[in-house]
């Protein structure tokens, strides 16, 4: 095993459906994302970047291939273990944000860190610090909805990284933000994400993402084209 590989995918494939109904959201992908870089996956919508996303997170099976991290086989995990590397070594940063609007800006922090047996004032410490990285000081204390879409997006990559994950993987995190947000928001990635000594994978369609990552593919129709 090459040490520099954090996750690799083998023949990774995935479908929908039956017979004439069937759809192939991925097909055939093999490739290997370097320790602690960021890879962009871009391509058209339904190119199956978010499907890619998702299976490598553990957060769906595939249909065929296999997904290692770390050497170790994810693609066979059982439910428990994959919630365990899930909550351990997966961080995540979708596209509509996915922050619990009954929670806190900062219990929204704190609340990935519940399951790690820290202590109260550990966890509030530590949400604090990451929320003043990322710019929300003074609104720790405000419902999600209550902040502007790149204040929210923000809170989600803190949360991302609360655990000091191994690898973030980000689904469109700029989709909803304009060219100006969205430039502080990957100022911030690369920032935070590659401070914490993490792996990054980001989907998306802006192509100004794509031309500043070290690493990238595009998908075409659940295929690898270019790289």
């Amino acid at each position: 095993m090459d040490d520099n590989v954090i996750l690799r995918t083998e023949g990774l494939s995935k479908a929908y459906g039956n017979g004439p109904k069937k759809t192939i959201a991925l097909d055939n992908v093999s490739l290997q994302i370097a320790r602690r870089k960021l890879l962009a996956v871009h391509g058209p919508s339904g190119s199956g970047k978010t499907t890619l996303l998702f299976l490598l997170g553990g957060l769906d099976k595939p249909t065929s291939g296999r997904i290692y991290f770390e050497g170790i086989e994810v693609s066979i995990m059982s439910e428990r273990r994959l919630s365990k590397l899930r909550r351990n070594s997966f961080g995540f940063v979708f596209q509509n944000y996915n922050l619990v609007d009954e929670l806190t800006v900062l219990e929204n922090v704190m609340l990935t860190m519940m399951f790690e047996g820290k202590p109260d004032a550990e966890r509030k410490d530590r949400a604090e610090e990451l929320l003043r990285r990322v710019g929300i000081t003074g609104k720790e204390r405000r419902r999600p909805s209550q902040l502007s879409a790149g204040e929210q997006q923000r809170v989600a990559v803190a949360r991302a990284v609360a655990n000091r994950p191994e690898l973030v993987l980000m689904d469109e995190p700029t989709g909803n933000l304009d060219q100006e947000n969205s430039q502080q928001l990957m100022r911030l990635v690369a920032d935070m994400v590659q401070g914490e000594g993490a792996t990054c994978v980001i989907a998306t369609h802006n192509l100004d993402i794509v031309s500043e990552a070290p690493s990238k593919i595009f998908l075409k129709s659940g295929r690898i084209v270019s790289d």
